[in-house]
């Protein structure tokens, strides 16, 4: 099962950050380059405890439906979102946010199965870790942009 941990420094208030990464809109807007959309449950804004997101991307040239939902929530400090129902065999991605030098740290674990058994397994090794580790990536780019400049408050209201 492959854990994907990665830390980013952020120069802004940990309430900013952790609201940014919990933002359908935000997320759109990272995942361009698979033209992600919400398609059903939480479809823009802020989403929260108990509530879920089905998103439709195309990875790999396949279009897919991807539930997650949120199952742990703890403002400003954590959250989780777990699979309900998509391509891998399960996963739980958490979010935490500390202080740290003025700014905030973001940590994310990405811990998911891949289907298929030993094929799955083999896929991970060869293509599909780096490619969520990118797309993870990619994302904290994203919040950190919009965290670090004025564009956090064309997402979010105080």
């Amino acid at each position: 099962m492959p854990k994907i941990e990665l830390k980013t420094e952020i120069k802004a208030e940990r309430k900013v950050v952790f609201d940014l990464s919990r933002s359908i809109d935000l997320h759109k807007i990272s995942t361009e380059q698979t033209n992600e959309k919400a398609i059903a449950g939480k479809t823009s804004g802020l989403i929260g405890m108990n509530e879920s997101v089905t998103w439709r991307a195309k990875h790999f040239g396949i279009y897919q439906n991807l539930t997650s939902k949120i199952t742990e929530f703890d403002r400003p400090n954590y959250f989780a979102d777990e699979m309900v129902k998509g391509a891998f065999k399960e996963f739980k991605h958490e979010h935490y946010f500390a202080e740290s030098n003025g700014g905030t740290l973001m940590t994310d674990i990405f811990d998911y199965k891949s289907p298929f058994g030993i094929l799955g397994k083999l896929a991970d090794k060869m293509f599909l870790e780096k490619y969520m580790t990118e797309l993870l990536t990619e994302r904290n780019r994203i919040v950190k942009e919009f965290a670090e400049s004025e564009k956090w408050k064309e997402l979010i209201t105080e």
